[in-house]
């Protein structure tokens, strides 16, 4: 319910009072059952609600009958997020994934919103397509969505070519995902140097930016900043969301940050770690980034001992790598630098001597662009260096390599 809070005030809507129902079944016809919604009722005319938000998604006869029931309007879990998400799409491709899982939640409910017929208005809930009963039917949304999908799939195909570009260099991508609100736009912004919108409503970050980072070996690799994940993500936002996911899919390394001082972190953490199973990316090599460490100055317990306990909680092996972090701070990052250069399966480096012609310009450049130089000295025009080079680099100089 806190969670629910968090969001609709990142919504923008002033939470007055939470109220929770226990019971063995759901009720078919009001989820909540008559004595609970009379109560409910009671609440709304009390506080003069204008709208009441459910954590549980709502049937369209649920929502129809509470709808009238309570004389206001009635949003479920699903569509907070949506309209979340629709207030925080700033490209192209954010917008169209969005209004793509609208039109997918809207297509089952076109019997009737109850209460509010027409979605034009302002307030939660109103962002997106729009609809009226007279003006939207099942053919115009089918007709829509066929677009929609077009659209995207020109994007995915679109992602797909610059990221096989990127793999011929090769160029690894480093994905951070975890859950939403945990640092990931600031880590990311402390990592590359970029300017990507960061604050602390949920999902302030939609579309993925990947910038060039230099790792401690001189490798170059991509950093990806991609959307948050939230328990009971719709399937709705996952199917849209695809070709931003596949960042993650395709990442070389998964950069999963986690936010320590929460005291939800462990649930927050098994969340994340079943929607990456979802998405196919279960088998991807982690590192735990265990942000906002400056706000647990008291903690006693190592990164490590943290990190195992965490997985211990929601039954992972204790094998993925854990390095405590701030993002706020920069305390950690140099560590977290290294552990990605050391976890890191793409272009692996190794240590070598070569001998090149100083008029091999090109060639030398490359090796202190590319590479970490550890000796080197010239006999006459020939340039003789010890150092740790990638793999990639080293094909090239396999002419000059010493024995």
């Amino acid at each position: 319910m806190e969670e629910l809070k968090v969001l609709a005030e990142s919504a923008g809507a002033h939470v007055e009072e939470t109220l929770i129902q226990s019971r063995p079944a759901r009720d078919a016809a009001t989820l909540i059952g008559s004595g609970k919604l009379e109560e409910l009722r009671a609440l709304v005319g009390f506080h003069s609600a204008d709208l009441v938000l459910f954590d549980s998604e709502l049937s369209p006869t649920q929502q129809r009958n509470i709808e009238r029931a309570l004389d206001c309007k009635v949003l479920d879990r699903t569509q907070l997020i949506l309209d979340i998400f629709a207030r925080r799409a700033r490209t192209r491709e954010g917008q169209l994934q969005v209004e793509l899982a609208q039109l997918n939640y809207m297509l089952p409910r076109l019997a009737g919103h109850g209460v509010e017929m027409s979605r034009l208005g302002g307030g939660i809930g109103t962002r997106g397509p729009g609809e009226t009963q007279l003006e939207t039917d099942r053919r115009r949304i089918y007709s829509r969505i066929k677009k929609l999908s077009d659209d995207l799939e020109h994007v995915r195909s679109g992602r797909g070519t610059q990221r096989r570009q990127r793999q011929s260099v090769p160029l690894a991508t480093i994905a951070l995902a975890g859950y939403t609100n945990a640092g990931k736009s600031t880590l990311f912004n402390r990592l590359t140097g970029a300017h990507v919108g960061a604050d602390a409503r949920m999902f302030a970050t939609l579309d993925p930016t990947v910038r060039h980072v230099l790792l401690p070996s001189r490798r170059k690799v991509l950093f990806s900043d991609t959307v948050g994940f939230i328990r009971n993500l719709p399937t709705t936002l996952v199917k849209a969301f695809r070709a931003t996911l596949e960042e993650v899919t395709e990442a070389s390394l998964i950069l999963h940050v986690v936010d320590v001082s929460s005291p939800y972190a462990a649930h927050q953490t098994a969340h994340v770690l079943k929607v990456l199973a979802e998405i196919g990316a279960a088998e991807t090599r982690q590192i735990l980034a265990l942000n906002k460490m400056d706000l647990i100055p008291d903690s006693t317990e190592s990164a490590g001992t943290l990190a195992e306990r965490m997985l211990a909680e929601v039954h992972q092996p204790p094998a993925i790598r854990a390095v405590p972090v701030s993002a706020r701070s920069g305390d950690g990052v140099n560590e977290l630098l290294a552990a990605v250069d050391e976890e890191l399966p793409l272009d692996p480096v190794s240590r070598g001597r070569f001998r090149i012609p100083a008029g091999e310009g090109s060639l030398i450049h490359l090796v202190h662009e590319r590479s970490k130089v550890l000796s080197s000295r010239y006999e006459g025009d020939i340039w003789e260096v010890e150092a740790e080079v990638p793999a990639s680099v080293r094909q090239q100089l396999q002419d000059y390599a010493v024995d």
